[in-house]
């Protein structure tokens, strides 16, 4: 005889690990906006202990170059602290949360997701960069 299982949860929002994830946009100076809001990276934490992986950050494709700054500050470690500071922080670059995505499966793919969104929706409507 077996004994029954308990019922998995449905959505992302409904599992214990999607609540203790966080996701970040990380944008730069947009010359002719002039504002940082072009985005380079979305920064996705797992704050739950143990997480693994606790980081994980994906790139715009092809603004290597642009992202440069957000490359040196998460080399310099990512902690609730630095979020704090950077979210306060009126400058060149710019973070701003981002909410994690229904049928996210797991921290690396609602990554992905909010990414896609981004691909799709937000960059093709920014206008094109000065001498671009």
């Amino acid at each position: 005889m077996s004994t029954p299982t308990s019922p998995q949860p449905e959505t992302p929002e409904e599992r214990p690990a999607a609540a203790a994830w966080q996701l970040w946009i990380l944008m730069v100076w947009h010359p002719t906006v002039g504002m940082a809001v072009d985005p380079v990276a979305i920064l996705a934490l797992d704050t739950a202990p143990g997480a693994d992986p606790a980081q994980h950050t994906v790139w715009v494709p092809l603004v290597y170059d642009e992202a440069n700054p957000w490359r040196e500050r998460l080399a310099e470690g990512v902690g609730p602290e630095r979020i704090a500071r950077w979210e306060s922080e009126a400058s060149a670059c710019q973070i701003a949360p981002a909410a994690v995505p229904e049928g996210a499966v797991d921290l690396r793919h609602a990554a992905e997701l909010v990414l896609d969104e981004l691909l799709g929706e937000v960059i093709p409507a920014l206008p094109p960069r000065t001498g671009a």
